[in-house]
């Protein structure tokens, strides 16, 4: 019976491990597939699964930038205000304030006035607790505006929303533009700042980590959410309209959570999960082995944060529904979607004990499963590990596509290529980190990954936008 109920088990995690494959074959199919989506994304508008958004910032901090600048981080139910002192070369950061503010649960689903309006005020009080500053007398403070919503991006310092996401449904703001909105807001406040440049957090991500090593190239985040910015060249952007800028540089955010392939291994669990996130109607019928799907977002889907947890649900679903082995189980907890989070998955997976006794708990507590034997929770690690490799292997083929596109990483260039990531998955996920590590260098070759570094960059959405706000002065000469 025991046995039969462990073969039954052990079924299921072979399947799980034969279809999460990634051999490097594959993955090299995945990094050529990324190079020619971003390719098609530049050629036109819409020519892409992946949107290749042209960012305007051309050009990166690299650390001689002096002066105080201020962020404003909008993507949430919060949003932080930042007071940035730079110095140079030398001291780089000398002085970095923030402050959060809720926004009022009414205020997100009011009229854009309403909402910007609230905004400017605390950045007015902001500014106010700094006392008179002469450096402000006879220039106009700057402000980098980090705006985690899509927006039709027209210009360094203007775009217009496309639709609101989270929590938020203010009507009148939707095909306006926001930086003109909180422009105007400020100018009612009293408040001399002008807003130098419209990023979101990638882009930030990306100047984070410009500003303390002049070698970074791809800015990668990689959290709850993922996505990747990069320079480019702008002459390789054929839908880029008007003249090149002087740099002959182009920062653009690719959004690489909508990349699909037909490379991609993708599972029964992934497939359940993005039926039920999709609406109904987007849904569309096939066969895995024929073409790829119609999943939204099946990149993020396949190595965000976000997801990880629910995927390694699943399968203990699954399990617990072809095989007694978490014997006689109410399922109540182990059906609730999103239950098992990535910070769970971690624990487990990085369980030290020698009877995996964090295993035992985070099964028990978050899922009800309890007195599993030693060998069950070997299994359910081993699921952690399958997911999770899957996830890191695919995030460096992504990136290595990247740097495949911009002729870095490849036998014969010297230059430098530094990779900057954020987010909690790569920084806070050791397994996670390592293997992503390892992978990059196993598709670039041992000679070429010799100039090929990753680096964690912290707060792209704060720091970042003051930095970019700061490259972008209009008192540059």
């Amino acid at each position: 019976m025991v046995a039969a109920a462990v073969a039954a088990a052990e079924q299921v995690v072979a399947a799980l491990r034969e279809e999460c494959a990634t051999p490097a074959a594959r993955l090299d199919g995945v990094a050529a597939a990324m190079a020619g989506e971003m390719a098609a994304g530049l050629a036109e508008e819409g020519g892409s699964k992946i949107k290749m958004i042209v960012s305007y910032v051309d050009n990166l901090p690299n650390g001689t930038e002096e002066g105080l600048f201020y962020a404003l981080d909008l993507g949430g139910t919060n949003f932080r205000v930042l007071r940035v002192q730079l110095a140079g070369k030398e001291k780089r950061v000398v002085k970095r304030e923030s402050r959060e503010v809720s926004i009022p649960p009414h205020l997100m689903s009011g009229n854009s006035s309403e909402l910007f309006g609230f905004i400017a005020s605390a950045l007015a009080k902001f500014v106010a607790d700094e006392g008179h500053n002469a450096v402000f007398n006879d220039r106009q403070r700057e402000l980098g505006f980090t705006f985690s919503f899509p927006v039709r991006q027209t210009s360094i310092a203007s775009g217009t929303l496309i639709k609101w996401t989270k929590a938020f449904s203010i009507d009148d703001a939707v095909g306006e533009d926001v930086v003109a909105e909180l422009q105007m807001a400020m100018e009612k406040q009293g408040l001399d700042m002008r807003v130098s440049a419209l990023i979101n957090d990638t882009v930030g991500t990306l100047a984070a980590g410009s500003y303390y090593d002049e070698d970074v190239v791809v800015g990668v985040i990689l959290g709850t959410g993922s996505n990747a910015a990069y320079l480019e060249k702008a002459n390789a952007i054929p839908k880029l309209e008007g003249e090149l800028p002087k740099s002959g540089n182009m920062v653009i955010n690719t959004e690489w959570g909508n990349f699909s392939s037909s490379c991609l291994p993708i599972t029964e669990y992934d497939e359940a999960l993005d039926k039920e996130s999709l609406n109904p109607g987007e849904q569309a019928s096939f066969s895995r082995r024929l073409h790829t799907p119609h999943m939204s977002k099946i990149f993020e889907k396949l190595i965000s944060g976000m997801y990880l947890g629910e995927i390694v649900r699943r399968v203990l679903l699954k399990i617990s529904l072809q095989s007694s082995i978490f014997g006689n189980l109410d399922q109540t907890k182990l059906k609730t979607r999103f239950i098992l989070r990535t910070p769970d998955i971690s624990a487990m997976h990085h369980d030290g004990t020698p009877d995996l006794r964090i295993v035992a708990e985070k099964l028990a507590d978050n899922l009800k499963i309890t007195d599993t034997s030693l060998e069950t929770r070997k299994m359910v690690v081993e699921i952690c590990d399958i997911v999770t490799r899957r996830s890191a292997r695919l995030a460096a083929a992504g990136i290595v596509g990247i740097l495949r596109k911009i002729g870095r990483g490849v036998p014969g260039d010297k230059r430098k290529s530094v990779i900057a990531i954020d987010g909690g998955l790569y920084e806070h996920y050791t397994e996670f980190r390592q293997c992503l590590e390892t992978t990059l260098t196993e598709l670039l070759g041992e000679e070429a990954s010799k100039s090929v570094a990753v680096k964690l960059a912290n707060d792209g959405s704060g720091l970042g936008a003051a930095l970019i706000a700061a490259a972008h002065s209009q008192y540059l000469n």
